[in-house]
């Protein structure tokens, strides 16, 4: 990371690779903001919504592993992204026509199960290719970021023209496209066996090491629940309109960006376990802050620090995959990782929802404790690998 390298325009690779990262999360945006509404106009009350997004959230902590481990069997990482692409898309498409709680529940579990590992499974691809070419992750994956805002904003628009039963076509519409971006990357050669060593099973399961960055990891991120679930409920009741909380969420969005973009230029002194402290103190700063119910221009300061508390985190854990990860297991490792932060995150979200309904702001103290720990993890990993480089 410590050497910029060419503009991405220059590498038909990078160029590939930042539109698949910007339609992938333009898609997730796109569900994320208006699923929801469409599950509410097919006639499913709250507390079934809430059932369809959990069956979500858990089948993809079984498909994960599962479909990551199968692309490291097959070997092909750009040909497990198109797999998985098509499914999903096909099954979100399936999913537009059903109608009753069982019919949409059991879709979206196929549609979950399909989806679930494109993400490990594009970083992974993205890790490999990159480092090949000696270039940095966090100026391709920041397109991501920007096709977050660019889809969750048009889709804005055209939720105000579009019948609210049809827009489980136009994230439909959004996974066929991403489908194309996926034919379009460029493949990468498998490495010679003789030359990389090839891991076996589960092998980096067993390095305190990667257990240790894998939960520092999931704690700094799951630590983000209350504000994923609760933010726009806590600054609607503070009396913050409308427009000043989506400026409040871009913002976050806009930090992480200008991490992503500067990643490239970090000293070379700095670590994985480094940069995931340094997510560790932002979700302490940043937490503990807005449990004190801070003003509209002081929430500007702290939804900046988004560019820590999972900017940071996010690049630490990718930078440690890259040092780390075997031939023969990089999918698997990142979909591990993956799991890991589903199920800490599912965790977190329950305990968010209890903390809200107790005592409101508040809230968010829990979730800078759960920042500390991830810090304390953070320092263990560091601990395991000196004392031995191969955990």
């Amino acid at each position: 990371m410590a050497q910029p390298a060419p503009a991405i325009v220059n590498d038909p690779f990078a160029v590939r690779l930042a539109l698949l990262y910007a339609m992938c999360f333009g898609t997730g945006g796109l569900y994320l903001a208006f699923f929801p509404s469409w599950l509410a106009v097919r006639g499913l009350d709250p507390a079934a919504i809430g059932l369809v997004l959990a069956a979500f959230q858990l089948s993809r902590i079984v498909a994960t592993p599962i479909g990551t481990r199968v692309s490291d069997r097959h070997g092909s990482m750009k040909g497990s992204i198109v797999v998985v692409t098509i499914a999903a898309a096909a099954a979100m498409s399936l999913l537009g026509f059903m109608s009753g709680f069982a019919a949409i529940i059991c879709a979206v579990i196929v549609m979950s199960a399909t989806w679930a590992s494109a993400l490990p499974l594009i970083d992974a691809y993205a890790l490999k290719g990159l480092t090949a070419r000696g270039r940095a992750y966090g100026p391709v994956r920041l397109w991501g970021s920007v096709g977050f805002i660019v889809a969750t904003v048009a889709g804005g628009y055209i939720f105000g023209i579009v019948a609210t039963t049809h827009l489980i076509w136009m994230i439909a519409a959004g996974h066929w496209a991403l489908v194309l971006f996926a034919l379009a990357l460029v493949p990468i050669p498998r490495e010679d066996s003789a030359a990389q060593p090839v891991a076996k099973g589960h092998s980096h399961l067993r390095r305190p090491a990667f257990l240790a960055i894998a939960a520092a990891g999931s704690l700094i991120q799951a630590s983000h629940a209350v504000y994923y679930g609760f933010a726009t409920l806590d600054w609607t009741a503070r009396g913050f309109d409308g427009v000043t909380i989506g400026v409040l969420w871009g913002i976050g969005v806009i930090g992480e960006i200008i991490l992503f973009a500067l990643a490239s230029r970090m000293p070379a002194a700095i670590g994985p376990v480094t940069l995931i402290l340094i997510g560790a103190v932002g979700a302490i700063l940043r937490w503990t802050a807005t449990a004190l119910d801070p003003s509209v221009a002081i929430m500007v300061l702290i939804q900046l620090l988004h560019g820590a508390s999972f900017g940071t985190t996010h690049l630490g854990v990718m930078m440690f995959l890259n040092q780390n990860a075997t031939e023969g297991a990089r999918a698997a490792a990142q979909g591990d990782i993956s799991t890991a932060n589903s199920l800490m995150m599912a965790s977190a979200s329950a305990l968010a929802g209890v903390l809200y309904g107790v005592s409101g702001s508040m809230a968010y103290l829990a979730m800078a404790a759960m920042g500390a720990a991830g810090g304390m993890f953070a320092l263990l990993a560091a601990y395991f690998r000196r004392s031995s480089p191969q955990s």
